[in-house]
């Protein structure tokens, strides 16, 4: 499915060409991750940074599809996917692929993962586009074109708030479970209330689509978040600076995003959690 552009602000020829592509070959790639999903009980599983980090045969082998769709559409264009590392490019565009975010819901048969490709052109990012099989819904967006699901307009505004909405909370091995405790705690004291649903790309999906009021996970990596902060901010939210130049875009850092009636708030709550961190 390709979302049209003829509503969004006019996009450079080389820019409209990729996110057709994207869309295209974002469905393509669900289709197939979805097959692997129904048929979950034969999958072989390997253990990657410990006992919740898993990566699944399914994963490797839709990333596969997607850099031979993107390799044989832009052999000059830079890949980096979560599975199969860094292809230089020369044409100043580099891919962020995420084929399976949300494996461990996927092994286990829960529906929260999705399929998640961002675009940079050098250190812009330029475009995001999330598709999320089980429900069957396609999330899109360009740099100054908007954001869109399954073709429509998705626009953000004020009234969601941490009181009044649910706010996404991610967390992993890598962050002290002190932390995200008193992060929750925080949140809580608020009036505010979270959930987690296993991919963090899916709930900043879900941020731009105004279902959460915000998100927030103290360490991610640049596949598990780019394509859904593109949609945030068309989408007309904020998002914390990542860091995507040079060897710094491997190393990842904290996520935050949300619309405009929770940003601030998140974002306070967030720093105090991050202070106790270090102190």
């Amino acid at each position: 499915m390709t979302v049209a552009t003829e509503d969004m602000t006019p996009l450079n020829d080389a820019l409209a060409a990729r996110f057709a592509a994207a869309q295209d070959i974002a469905e393509e790639a669900g289709a197939l991750a979805l097959d692997y999903f129904r048929r979950r009980r034969d999958l072989t599983i390997e253990i990657k940074g410990g006992l919740q980090d898993v990566v699944s045969i399914a994963d490797k082998n839709v990333e596969t599809l997607i850099r031979d769709r993107l390799h044989t559409s832009f052999p000059e264009d830079g890949i980096l996917g979560e599975e199969h590392g860094v292809d230089q490019g020369s044409s100043g565009f580099t891919w962020v692929v995420d084929p399976i975010d949300g494996t461990s819901a996927f092994v286990h048969g829960l529906p929260s993962w999705c399929v998640s490709i961002a675009l940079l052109s050098g250190s812009d990012l330029v475009m995001g586009v999330i598709r999320v099989p089980c429900g069957d819904e396609s999330f899109a967006a360009v740099k100054g074109g908007g954001a869109t699901l399954n073709g429509e307009a998705l626009r953000l505004d004020s009234s969601k708030t941490l009181q009044n909405s649910l706010t996404g909370i991610g967390a992993n091995n890598a962050v002290p479970p002190e932390m995200i405790g008193a992060l929750i705690t925080g949140l809580m004291a608020r009036g505010g209330n979270y959930i987690r649903t296993g991919s963090g790309a899916q709930m900043l999906a879900l941020v731009a689509a105004g279902r959460l009021a915000g998100f927030y996970e103290p360490s991610m990596h640049a596949w598990d978040c780019l394509a859904g902060y593109c949609l945030v901010s068309e989408a007309g939210g904020s998002y914390r600076p990542f860091p995507v130049e040079g060897a710094a875009i491997l190393e990842g850092g904290p996520v935050l995003a949300a619309g405009p009636g929770a940003f601030e708030e998140l974002s306070a709550l967030a720093s105090e959690s991050e202070r106790l961190l270090n102190s």
